[in-house]
């Protein structure tokens, strides 16, 4: 997973305020606003014991809830720094818990977490209940949405709708195959997820471009989708849930070879943290361990990082903090433009959780 929407965050130093909140808006709650109001209250006095300036909460308070517009169930992640807000950002899940934290470094795994897969789709839904034939009176209306999953469900991305006479479907379906090639094309899509009329999307199967017909996934029900959340998400969710994207993994499988043959990777604490101090990491590898223990001492600078306190003061580094290791590493990778990949414990286990990939390995040294 690339980082670049952490960027923004890092361009201003600490120390920030990271709020992570339950934002949903669905009938569960019967007033969500008041709901969220004592949310951020608990969360605000949990910041202000951890010595959050004013200004900062003030920035913060400014931007809790402001997510109107989101129905259903959701969350937000809100980061302030000197008094501005540094990141804002729709959460597709709720946290598990609501949680605040200030200090010199944001938290921003839950964040990733709930960025991650990242598997960038199209999905289009034909709506179509007339009898199956190109003479049929009435019309064939077509919805389809290009996204990133799990974020669309929450940003939803460009969408396409249209409406077309039954008797014009057949050339009409080879027009707009065309088109969603394009807009596939434009983030990558992995698969084409098509639901609907099993008559209507036969046709407008059949008239998809070659490039788009090996990624086609058909799925069965209703294409109904709120204003504000992804079209077919629930069908989505299920065809998705425990998948990584095929970037990330092609990136473990490379990173799998590599240590299999002792090559370009690493594995532990100790071996990431010498890596990104040399701008060596192509991509780190995470058991996600939201309790993690780990720590690691970090100075202002991205590749100011070490397990050892007096290891960065030997390098002249005077204002060092002992932080949170996943917070530590992430603005490294940030700053070195590496990439995470988070890799469930069941399917690969790494010493203490971490593992990198190299952009290129250490000369052996001569005997």
């Amino acid at each position: 997973m690339r980082l670049s929407f952490l960027e923004p965050l890092y361009k201003q130093p600490g120390p920030f305020a990271s709020v992570y909140l339950d934002t949903s808006r669905d009938s569960v709650v019967e007033d969500p606003d008041a709901a969220i109001e004592l949310r951020w209250r608990h969360l605000r006095d949990a910041l202000t014991s951890e010595g959050a300036d004013q200004n900062s909460l003030a920035a913060a308070a400014q931007a809790v809830g402001s997510d109107t517009d989101v129905p259903g169930a959701h969350g937000q992640a809100v980061f302030t720094a000197h008094g501005r807000l540094a990141l804002l950002d729709e959460l597709p899940d709720p946290p598990a818990r609501d949680t605040a934290h200030f200090g010199t470094l944001p938290h921003t795994l839950p964040l990733i977490v709930q960025h991650s897969p990242g598997i960038p789709y199209l999905a289009a839904y034909v709506h179509y209940s007339g009898r199956h034939s190109t003479d049929a009176p009435g019309s064939v209306r077509i919805e389809a949405e290009i996204g990133v999953w799990p974020l669309t469900r929450v940003t939803p991305g460009h969408r396409l709708d249209e409406e077309i006479p039954v008797t014009d479907w057949l050339n009409a379906a080879q027009v707009i195959g065309r088109e969603l090639e394009g807009h596939a094309r434009r983030v990558d899509a992995e698969d084409v997820v098509v639901a609907g009329d099993v008559w209507a999307r036969g046709i407008l199967l059949r008239r998809l471009p070659q490039a788009l017909r090996g990624r086609v996934v058909t799925v069965d029900g209703a294409g109904e989708s709120r204003p504000g959340r992804a079209l077919l998400e629930h069908r989505l969710e299920s065809l998705f849930g425990g998948r990584m994207a095929a970037h990330d993994r092609s990136l473990l499988a490379t990173f799998l070879a590599e240590r299999a043959h002792d090559g370009a990777s690493a594995e532990g604490l100790a071996p990431a943290v010498s890596a990104l101090q040399r701008g060596q990491v192509k991509a780190l590898f995470l058991n996600h361990h939201p309790e993690s223990p780990l720590r690691l001492w970090a100075g202002p600078e991205p590749g100011q990082l070490a397990l050892a306190e007096q290891e960065l003061r030997s390098y002249g580094v005077q204002h060092v903090r002992e932080e949170r290791a996943d917070a530590v590493l992430t603005r490294a990778l940030v700053g070195t433009r590496a990439e995470l990949v988070l890799v469930p414990e069941q399917q690969v286990r790494l010493h203490e959780g971490v593992g990198v990939l190299l952009r290129y390995s250490e000369p052996e040294p001569h005997v």
